[in-house]
């Protein structure tokens, strides 16, 4: 298998499996898809790991594959490719990508998916897709001017250039740095800590936020109002509440 979903503990880690660069090919692509899927329905995953692994998080889409294939092939295949990627984005539970080396092309857009990135101290990041003559098709040119603005995103997209660690933190397009033995340990981690917190509350935070983006605001207000008062119907938010008064905060368990 090209991609595999291991659960523990609440973490289920989708994992990349395609040595050696973890090229993304339409049967990986394919794959992604349906373990995504299987994330967001399965209960007993209550948050996900990106992972590919010590040596590369993924190169980028299977340029042999894609070099053989013409215009109308490609109209066949867009939409599958993005519909790929957003069954990650839209996994309704948090997701942290844990990117070592490169992750680059769609590599890079499948980390945009996520909701955290951490990255390893030696990670290379970027949209090469220019100097093949192409424009990312993935969702970078969405996703990534969302995530850092639209004139770094530009550049980005625009040079075909690769950041290194350093600067993809200082662009924001990762929100952590640790050294590259740490990074799949740190992002279990912050899935670890998720996975104990309230499924629901989660959900209806992640899919506040992501419509709001995708929308306007008051499309957003709309969602949160909706979801903020759904959460009154829940045992977690009883138990939340409840704790807080009797204990003080953060000590809530939630189930």
């Amino acid at each position: 298998m090209t991609v595999t979903l291991e659960v523990a503990e609440g973490v289920g880690t989708l994992r990349l499996d395609r040595p050696p660069m973890n090229a993304l090919d339409i049967a990986t692509q394919d794959r992604l898809k349906e373990l995504a899927e299987e994330a967001g329905r399965r209960d007993e995953v209550r948050a996900v790991v990106l992972y590919g692994g010590e040596r590369v998080f993924a190169a980028g889409a299977d340029i042999k594959e894609m070099q053989d294939m013409d215009h109308a092939g490609m109209i066949r295949r867009a939409r599958a490719l993005q519909d790929a990627f957003t069954a990650v984005a839209r996994i309704p539970k948090p997701v942290v990508a844990a990117v070592t080396g490169y992750a680059l092309g769609g590599g890079c857009e499948l980390a945009l998916c996520a909701d955290y990135r951490i990255a390893a101290d030696n990670a290379k990041l970027g949209q090469p897709e220019i100097l093949l003559g192409l424009i990312p098709g993935a969702g970078g040119t969405q996703r990534l001017p969302r995530l850092i603005g639209p004139s770094r995103a530009k550049d980005l997209i625009f040079t075909g250039r690769q950041v290194g660690a350093e600067e993809a933190l200082s662009l924001g397009l990762v929100d952590r740095v640790v050294p590259a033995a740490e990074v799949y340990e740190q992002a279990h981690a912050w899935a670890a800590r998720l996975a104990k917190g309230p499924a629901i509350a989660l959900r209806a935070a992640k899919e506040s936020v992501d419509t709001g983006l995708e929308t306007g605001i008051d499309t957003g207000l709309a969602v949160e109002r909706n979801w903020f008062a759904g959460l009154f119907a829940t045992e977690d938010r009883e138990r939340g509440m409840r704790s807080f008064v009797e204990e003080g905060p953060g000590k809530a368990k939630f189930v």
